[in-house]
């Protein structure tokens, strides 16, 4: 083996100039082709003194050094002089021998920092790097979140100009207040005289349709005496309170009831609540034939009782400012079309109710029965719809406060309502179409109670607010924050302590006013007549004389603040309002049987004019008062029934109201 000779040391400036020779292996290229990066390698100046040379960026991280910035030298500098001290070309040299490569030590100390190295064609990230589309589509995005963001409760929100309240009607009972009402004069006014009668012609009809399809029960005639003797004892099955029907009968202890056994006997209770009917049988066999059909009703039986008594709850009466509306669960579980099931609710089988009520007392002021998605508007969807339908805003008027769930709350509604003059507040769901999405100062995820945030569009306002758990509202009059505070129990060191927490105002409203429909749900269900039955029309007709009873005692209470100085005698609970009613029930059936109501006369009735030559007389119509429009006058009267009609070629209450007797 030869031996090696020893190593030749290579000058520094010969490995200086091999490694910048090349230099394109050693630094990657800037920008997007080696065309331009040897352009402005060999364009390179000194621009020491420019603003435009060395590209600026907000931070460190952003910045990448380039070509120019890791050499201290200028090359091209370096390079002419390489070249000058070269042999010139008419004196040839011999080639140089390759240098061995450099040792480990120079290769530490020349090769410049490492870079990452870019994909061919991508812009550096430079502060005057152009945009791709998508960093415009990021730099958009945040800046449309910072114009959108949301708000922290020290920053300043607009407190919306109240509504004026302008309602159709005074607020609280619309009738003769002046006058003594007794707890079943005002009960009447739900259960008019026209309604019984229809009531009591329809079950009759029933009980002869029964009999003659072969079933065998007594039956005598339904008249007026017997069915107010049948209410008196619902209405104290409401009080009073047994397994079994029959053992509001029973003489042995512990039952020994002396009513209802003295007015009616178990076989005559049991023979009308068997045959009881609100609508005509013969009209429902022609509703039956109509099933499957776009035409066929499915809540006809319960119709005749039904409107007249939506009728009689928003005559009556004039909302408050403040209204709510929620859902009501009528309990059953009948095999039928319009039974619904809601696992929220404390009565998750049974007909669903849209409720407009009262906030300040729980009066139901407007309800329907939901029949299903087939018998339902949903061009909005249902929760759009049934405020709607609830709102009847030319008997309303304008100024009126609306407190609703999330299941109604919707951006939508909410504007819709606002340009009616109608504000709302209410919960809303995250997801909704037109909650705002923007991440910007949201809450934390582990936000202590009381920290809210808020955010406005146009006339909407939505909150973010941390009690137990997150909080998101939803209103058209309301700022979002105005200093008030709420107590509640924090656990500090171990310990319960009592703490005032922050709160928006739109929460302190929602929960003095949601509970309207709740509070009219609790005055039905302390003492409710509702009994199980295997006919569903049956089970309505128990709910809406709970709802007479119910509206009846909350004007029994309005009536008592309006005249507390007057002849007002007193003013009963809940309990004893129920406890005389059944009573006067009781008294006004053996007085109808005792004094009959005086002949009509042998005329017959025909429209007359209470106009002459010399006066001209017009007075209420006496139908159109009891359907809710109270101020209608006419110049026609009935002769024999001496009743003001409306008779003309738009309303002829004339012919509706002897119909109707």
């Amino acid at each position: 083996m030869s031996k090696q000779g020893p190593k030749e040391h290579v000058p520094r400036e010969e490995v200086l100039n091999t490694l910048e020779d090349a230099g394109s292996l050693v630094y990657p290229p800037d920008s997007s082709s080696d065309e331009e990066d040897l352009v402005h390698h060999e364009n390179t100046q000194d621009t020491s003194d420019s603003d435009d040379s060395v590209p600026s960026s907000d931070s460190d991280e952003d910045y990448e050094p380039t070509r120019a910035s890791v050499s201290s030298t200028p090359q091209p500098t370096r390079r002419k002089a390489a070249r000058q001290s070269a042999p010139g070309p008419s004196h040839p040299q011999p080639c140089p021998a390759a240098p061995p490569p450099p040792t480990a030590q120079h290769t530490q100390s020349l090769t410049p920092p490492p870079t990452t190295r870019r994909k061919r064609g991508r812009p550096s990230r430079g502060a005057f790097a152009p945009a791709t589309k998508r960093g415009k589509s990021r730099l958009a995005s945040a800046e449309s979140e910072e114009g959108d963001r949301w708000h922290d409760r020290d920053e300043e929100c607009i407190k919306p100009a109240p509504l004026r309240f302008t309602p159709t009607r005074t607020p609280g009972p619309t009738f003769d207040t002046s006058r003594a009402w007794s707890p079943i004069s005002l009960f009447q006014l739900f259960f008019s005289t026209s309604v019984v009668r229809k009531i009591i012609a329809n079950t009759n009809a029933n009980a002869a349709k029964r009999k003659k399809a072969g079933m065998k029960f007594s039956w005598d005639v339904l008249t007026v005496k017997d069915f107010y003797v049948f209410l008196s004892i619902i209405v104290f099955t409401g009080l009073v309170t047994v397994h079994q029907w029959s053992d509001y009968w029973r003489k042995k202890w512990p039952y020994s009831f002396q009513f209802p056994g003295d007015s009616m006997t178990r076989d005559r209770f049991e023979a009308i609540m068997w045959s009881l009917h609100l609508s005509n049988p013969k009209e429902d066999e022609e509703n039956n034939k109509k099933r499957n059909t776009a035409e066929y009703d499915r809540l006809f039986k319960i119709k005749p009782l039904y409107t007249d008594m939506v009728t009689a709850c928003k005559a009556h009466f004039q909302p408050h400012q403040n209204v709510s509306i929620d859902e009501r669960m009528v309990k059953s579980k009948a095999r039928v079309s319009i039974k619904q099931y809601m696992k929220d609710k404390p009565t998750k089988w049974g007909y669903k109710l849209f409720v407009l009520a009262d906030s300040s007392i729980g009066y139901t002021w407007n309800f329907f029965v939901y029949a299903g998605k087939s018998e339902s508007n949903t061009d909005h969807g249902l929760s759009y719809s049934a405020v709607m339908d609830l709102l009847p805003f030319s008997l309303l008027g304008s100024g009126y406060s609306l407190y609703t769930d999330s299941f109604y709350t919707s951006p939508a509604l909410f504007t819709d309502l606002a340009k009616k003059y109608i504000g709302c507040c209410g919960t809303i769901r995250r997801h909704v179409t037109g909650f705002p999405q923007t991440k910007t100062n949201d809450l934390p995820k582990k936000a202590e109670r009381g920290d809210m945030r808020w955010i406005r569009s146009g006339k909407l306002l939505f909150v973010k607010w941390m009690d137990s758990r997150e909080v998101t509202m939803c209103s058209t009059m309301h700022q979002a924050f105005s200093g008030q505070m709420l107590g509640r129990k924090l656990k500090q060191a171990g310990q319960w302590q009592n703490k005032s927490i922050p709160v928006p105002d739109s929460i302190l409203d929602y929960n003095r006013s949601m509970g309207g429909v709740d509070l009219s749900d609790a005055l039905i269900g302390s003492y409710s007549v509702c009994h199980k039955t295997m006919k569903w029309y049956k089970t309505f007709f128990y709910h809406f004389v709970d709802v007479a009873v119910v509206n009846s005692y909350l004007l029994h209470k309005e009536l008592f603040k309006l005249r507390q100085d007057s002849t007002q005698t007193k003013l009963f609970a809940h309990k004893d309002f129920r406890e005389q009613l059944a009573k006067e029930m009781l008294e006004f059936a053996v007085g109808s049987a005792v004094t009959p109501p005086p002949p009509r006369p042998s005329t017959t009735c025909m429209p007359m004019m209470y106009d002459c030559e010399e006066t001209r007389i017009r007075r209420l119509c006496k139908r159109c008062q009891e359907t809710g429009m109270p101020k209608v006058k006419t110049s026609i009267y009935c002769r024999r029934c001496d009743v003001p009609l409306c008779f003309n070629s738009k309303k002829n209450c004339y012919q509706l109201w002897h119909d109707g007797q």
